[in-house]
C-alpha cells in the first residue's frame, strides 16, 4: 500500500515532522514502512519533447534512432531502447547534464557508433509509476521545451509504501492510514462530505437493487450518472495514481481508482444502456455458469462465486472480483450505473485464488470492506466526476442484506494492562482509543470500559482486539522490557542435581554409562566374590534373572567379560543403579549405588576417579583406608571414606574374579553408596588462584608398611608442605623381595610453588626436608635413594 504525504494531509493537514520521523511512527503502529522515497525532486533538465521520426540503428538490434523536438524547432538524435513510440507522441526528455533521480547523469555519447543527446526516460526512472519497460507518453497539447514539472504540474512529495497486514482492512485506504497517524500524532482528523447535488429524475426511477444472497451481499449501493467523461482524467489525478503505482487509463477509470484508494471502498461501473431496465440483483452462481470478463476470457463459475445480473437473470459481473464485458463502458458511454457493495470477505478470497484474479480490489474485498463508507465512496465519485463535467441523478439506491448488529466489548482495565505491562488508567486508555473511533463508555468503578467497534474494522471483535489497539496506539516501543514471571510447575532436587552432575562428570572424562539388568542369575554374586546372599523372586519372568542384586559389580563384570570376549579391552564404564543387601523388614533394604570399572587399569586409578568424584562434590576430609574387600584384590583394596565414614570400597577386582569372568586384563573398581555419599558433610569446592611465578617440582619415594594407606601418607605430605605444597599425587606403587615382607614402596610428585615470588633452592630444599621427615616419623617410613 502506497501513500503520498500530501494526500494524508487532505484529511489531516497538521500532520508534520521530518519524513524519516513519520516512517517511523507508521512503522511503531505496525505498518511498516518497508521503503520512503521522495517524488517529484531531481526532475531539472527534464522537458517536454516531440518524437520527429524513428529509424533503426545501424549497428545495433535492440536500440533504435529517435529525431526529438526539445522546443527550439532542430531535430535532436537519441538512441533508445524502448520501442513503444510513434511519430507524433510527445515524451520526457532527459537533456544532457541533467542529473536523474537515481544519480545518473546524463551526458553526451556515442552507442554503437550513433551520438545519443540526452535520454528518453520511462515512467519508473522520473518517478511516475513502475513502468520501467516503455517512454512514458504523455499527454497531447503540452508545449515543447516546457519543464516536465511545470508540465504536468508535479509537486516535491513523499512516498510511503506500507506493509498491511491482513488484520488491518482499514489500513488499504489513504484515510485508513491518515487516522492511524493523526492519532498518534494528536493531530486532528477529519472527513470532510462530498458535495453533491441531484438533478432529473431520481436514481430510484431509472435502476433497481434485489439481493437474493443476503449473507454474501451485506449492503448494495447505486448512483445514477450522466454526461460521464470520456477523456483522460486530470493530470493532478493522473499523477497521484502513477505515484501510488496505478496506471491512468481513462477518466472513469481513474475516477473509480482513485476513490477506492482513497477511501478503501472499491466500486464498478456500468454502461446504463446496456443494463435493461438499469435492474440489477445479486446471486449466487449456477453450477457450470459462463461469464466472460472484461479481459475478454470466459469464466466457467461455481456456486461458491457470486454474481451480479440484469433483469434477466443474466450474469454481468463477477462480484468483488472483476465486471463482465457485455456492460464495459466505453468512448460511446453517457450514463453509467455506479455500484459499490460489501461482500463476503472469504467468498471473494475462493473466487479470486481459483480463478486467479486477483486485484486491488478483491484484496480489500477478502480483507473486509466498511459497509458504512459506501455512500460515502459514491458521492465521493459523483463529486469528482461533476468538476469534469457529469451529473448525477438525486438520491442513492440502498439495498441491504443480513447485516448483524456488533456487540459492545467490555474491557477491564486490569487485564489490559497485565497483558501489555503498561500501567495506564482507564481515561487514558480510552484516550488512545476514540481517535481512531473506537466509542468508549466507562463503568461505574472506573477499572472497566465498554467499546463499540467502528464499521472499518471488522478485524477487532473482542477484549484482546482492543487491548492490541491500546497498546499499538501507546506504542509498543514504548512499554518497557521486562521478563514475564511465571509459576514453575517443578525443579530438580539437589539429590537430582548432583546425580546430573555425576553424570556428566565421567562422561566428560570418558566413560560410558551403562545400565545391566537389575536381576541376577543364581550364583552371578559367589562369581564376582561377593558371597551368595542375594533375595531371590519368588515369580521371576525367567531364572536368569531371579536373585536381586547386593552390588553393581556382578551387571558391569559381564559387560567388561562381553567387549573383553569380542577384542574390545580397555573399557570404562559406570553405573548408578539401585542394590538390595537384605534386611529391612517386610521389603528388603534398597540403596543407591554408584559403581566405575575401568578395564586394563590398576588399584591407582580408582583411587584417582575417588579423588576426581570428592572434589566434584566438595566432599569434607574425603579418604581411603587400605584393608581387604569381598571379591577385590586382598592387597589392593580398601574403603572410601567421606568425613571419616565408610561409604564405599575400591581397588583391583580379584584376579580369582577375573579369571571366573575370563578377562585377562588387570580391571580397577570403585562403588560408593550414592545416598550415603550425598549425605555426608560437605563444603564448598576449595579454590587456590594460579601463581604468576614458575613452581619447582620433585618425587618422592618412600617405602611403607602394607597397612599403611597411600591417602595417610599423602595427607602427611600435605600437612608438611604447608602453603609452599601445591599439589602431592601418587604415580607409583612396587613391592619386591628387597623392600621386604609386608612393606611396598610409594612414589608421589610434589608440586612447590609461591603466589608471591620465584622460590630459591634453599627453600625447596627446606620444603622438602620437612615433608619427608613427617612421613618418615609418621607412618614408619623409610625414604628410597
Amino acid at each position: 500500500m502506497k501513500v503520498l504525504l500530501s494526500w494524508l494531509r487532505e484529511f489531516a493537514p497538521d500532520i508534520d515532522g521530518e519524513p524519516e520521523h513519520l516512517a517511523e511512527v507508521l512503522s511503531d503502529l505496525g505498518l511498516a514502512v518497508e521503503e520512503l522515497s521522495y517524488v517529484g525532486q531531481g526532475l531539472d533538465g527534464i522537458v517536454v519533447a516531440e518524437v520527429l521520426a524513428t529509424r533503426p540503428h545501424p549497428d545495433a538490434d535492440r536500440i533504435h534512432l529517435v529525431d526529438v523536438d526539445a522546443g527550439d524547432g532542430e531535430a535532436l538524435q537519441v538512441c533508445c531502447g524502448a520501442f513503444n513510440m510513434a511519430v507524433g507522441d510527445l515524451v520526457p526528455l532527459a537533456t544532457v547534464g541533467t542529473t536523474m533521480p537515481g544519480g545518473m547523469e546524463i551526458a553526451r555519447r556515442k552507442m554503437r557508433g550513433e551520438w545519443s543527446n540526452g535520454m528518453l526516460c520511462s515512467g519508473a526512472e522520473i518517478g511516475m509509476g513502475d513502468d520501467h519497460e516503455g517512454i512514458l507518453i504523455l499527454d497531447q497539447g503540452l508545449s515543447l521545451g516546457v519543464p516536465l514539472t511545470e508540465a504536468l504540474g508535479i509537486h516535491p512529495d513523499v512516498l510511503f509504501d506500507l506493509e498491511v497486514n491482513p488484520n488491518r482492512p482499514d489500513a488499504m485506504s489513504v484515510m485508513g492510514v491518515a487516522r492511524d497517524l493523526a492519532a498518534r500524532l494528536g493531530v486532528a482528523f477529519a472527513v470532510t462530505a462530498p458535495g453533491v447535488e441531484g438533478v432529473g429524475q431520481p436514481a430510484a426511477e431509472r435502476a433497481a437493487v434485489s439481493i437474493a444472497a443476503p449473507d454474501f451481499c451485506r449492503r448494495f449501493g447505486v448512483r445514477v450518472l450522466d454526461n460521464v467523461p470520456s477523456g483522460p482524467s486530470p493530470r493532478w489525478m493522473a499523477n497521484r495514481l502513477l505515484a501510488v503505482g496505478q496506471r491512468p487509463i481513462n477518466a472513469v477509470v481513474d475516477l473509480s481508482n482513485y476513490v477506492m484508494f482513497e477511501l478503501g471502498q472499491p466500486n464498478h461501473t456500468y454502461d446504463l444502456d446496456l443494463v435493461p431496465g438499469g435492474e440489477l440483483g445479486v446471486r449466487m452462481a449456477h453450477r457450470g455458469e459462463q461469464l466472460t470478463t472484461l479481459d475478454g476470457t470466459a469464466r466457467t463459475l461455481t456456486t461458491y462465486d457470486g454474481v451480479i445480473v440484469n433483469r434477466d437473470d443474466e450474469a454481468i459481473g463477477l462480484a468483488g472480483v472483476m465486471g463482465g464485458a457485455s456492460t464495459e463502458i466505453s468512448a460511446d458511454t453517457r450514463s453509467v450505473l455506479l455500484e459499490a457493495a460489501w461482500w463476503d470477505p472469504m467468498t471473494i478470497a475462493r473466487t479470486a485464488r481459483r480463478l486467479g484474479l486477483r486485484s486491488e480490489a478483491s484484496a480489500r474485498f477478502e480483507r473486509g470492506a466498511d459497509p458504512d463508507i459506501i455512500p460515502m465512496a459514491l458521492d465521493r465519485f459523483v463529486e469528482l466526476a461533476a468538476a469534469l463535467g457529469a451529473t448525477t441523478s438525486p438520491g442513492m439506491i440502498d439495498a441491504t442484506g443480513n447485516r448483524p448488529e456488533p456487540s459492545p466489548v467490555r474491557v477491564r482495565t486490569p487485564r489490559a494492562n497485565s497483558i501489555l505491562g503498561t500501567e495506564l488508567s482507564t481515561d487514558e486508555m480510552t484516550a488512545l482509543l476514540e481517535p481512531i473511533g473506537f466509542a468508549c463508555e466507562t463503568g461505574g468503578d472506573g477499572q472497566e470500559f465498554e467499546v463499540s467497534i467502528p464499521s472499518w474494522r471488522l478485524d477487532s471483535a473482542t477484549e484482546i482486539d482492543v487491548i492490541e489497539e491500546v497498546g499499538r496506539l501507546h506504542g509498543f516501543s514504548n512499554i518497557k522490557r521486562t521478563v514475564p514471571v511465571t509459576e514453575q510447575a517443578g525443579a530438580l532436587t539437589p539429590q537430582q542435581q548432583d546425580r546430573r552432575g555425576i553424570r556428566a562428570l565421567f562422561t566428560g572424562m570418558g566413560i560410558t554409562e551403562a545400565m545391566p539388568l537389575p536381576f541376577l542369575a543364581p550364583g552371578d554374586l559367589a562369581r564376582a566374590g561377593l558371597g551368595d546372599d542375594g533375595i531371590t523372586v519368588t515369580n521371576p519372568l525367567v531364572a536368569e534373572e531371579s536373585i536381586m542384586r547386593t552390588s553393581l559389580r556382578p551387571g558391569l563384570l559381564k559387560a567388561v567379560a562381553y567387549n573383553a570376549a569380542r577384542r574390545t579391552t580397555g573399557v570404562s564404564l559406570f553405573e548408578i543403579g539401585r542394590t538390595n543387601p537384605g534386611g529391612g523388614g517386610e521389603l528388603p533394604a534398597e540403596h543407591e549405588h554408584l559403581a566405575v570399572i575401568v578395564a586394563g587399569q590398576e588399584a591407582t586409578a580408582a583411587t584417582a576417579l575417588w579423588r576426581r568424584l570428592a572434589r566434584h562434590l566438595a566432599v569434607s576430609n574425603p579418604g581411603v583406608v587400605n584393608g581387604p574387600v569381598d571379591g577385590l584384590h586382598p592387597g589392593r583394596s580398601g574403603q572410601v571414606l567421606a568425613d571419616g565414614q565408610p561409604v564405599g570400597a575400591l581397588g583391583e577386582i580379584d584376579p580369582q574374579v577375573l579369571d571366573a569372568y575370563e578377562i585377562d586384563e588387570r580391571v580397577a573398581w570403585l562403588e560408593v553408596d550414592l545416598g550415603a555419599l550425598l549425605e555426608a558433610d560437605r563444603g564448598l569446592a576449595p579454590y587456590r588462584a594460579p601463581s604468576r611465578y614458575p613452581s619447582s617440582d620433585i618425587d618422592l619415594a618412600f617405602t611403607v608398611p602394607d597397612e599403611v594407606s597411600a591417602d595417610e601418607v599423602a595427607a602427611t605430605i600435605a600437612q608438611a608442605g604447608g602453603e609452599l605444597l601445591a599439589s602431592v599425587s601418587l604415580f607409583d606403587v612396587f613391592r619386591s623381595e628387597q623392600l621386604g615382607e609386608g612393606r611396598r614402596s610409594l612414589a608421589y610428585a610434589l608440586r612447590f610453588e609461591a603466589a608471591d615470588r620465584t622460590l630459591n633452592d634453599a627453600e625447596v630444599a627446606a620444603a622438602r626436608q620437612s615433608c619427608i621427615d613427617a612421613v618418615t616419623a609418621a607412618h614408619n617410613a623409610t625414604l628410597r635413594g
